[in-house]
């Protein structure tokens, strides 16, 4: 239990790295150059946890994804249902759900002060119920900086259909 939280907290900081130089070598915006570092290293701090998330998804790593949701999460998934915090860990945590690869393969933020937004497009790939799927989705996650840390508080995703 103790090597599963160390190797997520090793991953986070890695992530947040990693998230940290992508936004920072992507960030646009008007402002000062001190008010664009500190939204592009909050943005990037966003865009590391987006990350943490997916790897998370990948390892049905509930504990992971519990330090990434507020209490008051929300989620409403692509068939309009909607499932609270608890709701939500408890699919992942389904022996039906057995995803293989989750990638976000396109993102943006933009960051409030205390608040982020992301919005992007997601790839999930898997099984479920016995049945291969793969999903492309649009997605919205909003985050709101809780005590100093990020934390998100409702997501919701869209299914891309092919044309």
């Amino acid at each position: 239990m103790r090597k599963n939280f160390l190797g997520t907290a090793i991953l986070l900081i890695m992530t947040g790295l990693v998230g940290a130089a992508f936004t920072e070598g992507t960030s646009k915006g008007a402002g000062s150059a001190a008010q664009q570092g500190s939204m592009s290293d909050e943005g990037g701090r966003v865009m590391a946890l987006e990350n943490a998330w997916n790897h998370a998804l990948e390892a049905k790593d509930t504990k992971a994804l519990d330090m990434l949701l507020a209490n008051t999460f929300v989620s409403v998934d692509i068939d309009g249902s909607i499932a609270s915090r608890s709701e939500f860990l408890a699919s992942i945590k389904s022996a039906d759900y057995q995803p293989s690869q989750a990638v976000t393969e396109q993102s943006t933020v933009q960051v409030y002060g205390d608040a982020a937004v992301v919005v992007g497009v997601f790839r999930i790939k898997g099984t479920e119920k016995g049945k291969a799927y793969v999903h492309r989705e649009r997605f919205v996650d909003t985050w709101i900086k809780l005590r100093g840390t990020w934390q998100c508080v409702a997501t919701t995703s869209t299914l891309i259909t092919g044309k």
